[in-house]
């Protein structure tokens, strides 16, 4: 959609867009308030410098439902079209990189107590795989910071791919 058919979406609507983006309540309420934007690049600038102030709750907020590197996404919304599209790349991945990035998303999970997030779009299999053993090294706050980093890159990136580039 162009940003001004974004602009005019009535609240709820526009909530719903934004979403998809990232699922954090709070930043999606100040995304849609924050509205009309009038460019794209006006409402990137605005959605960025949103996002740096998340904290571990909004990534815990933003995780709750939100599939493991490796797993089909469930439901058929934008949300999960999304996933299933930024995680094509396993589709194709060879069955021992798919059982150790599950074997990596289980260490993840019980060291961190939250779904491994990466931004899977332009990643092959072997590069998550690497990502998610390496972070398993980090303590608690490098990694809240670095999966919190992915999440603004995956709602930049959906955002994008969303609203179109001014006429």
């Amino acid at each position: 959609m162009h940003i001004e058919e974004f602009d005019e979406l009535t609240a709820e609507r526009a909530a719903e867009v934004v979403g998809v983006w990232a699922a954090v309540p709070a930043w999606v309420d100040a995304v849609v308030a924050g509205r009309p934007y009038g460019s794209r690049a006006a409402l990137t600038e605005r959605a960025a410098a949103l996002a740096a102030t998340w904290r571990a709750p909004d990534l815990d907020a933003a995780l709750a439902h939100h599939p493991r590197i490796g797993e089909r996404p469930r439901g058929s919304g934008a949300e999960a079209d999304a996933s299933r599209s930024e995680q094509s790349a396993m589709a194709g991945a060879e069955q021992d990189v798919t059982e150790a990035i599950a074997a990596a998303n289980a260490a993840y999970e019980d060291r961190f107590g939250r779904v491994f997030l990466i931004r899977a779009a332009g990643r092959s299999p072997h590069e998550m795989l690497e990502q998610a053993r390496r972070r398993l090294a980090n303590d608690d706050a490098t990694e809240a910071a670095e999966a919190l980093d992915q999440l603004a890159q995956i709602a930049e990136l959906r955002l994008a791919s969303s609203i179109e580039e001014d006429a």
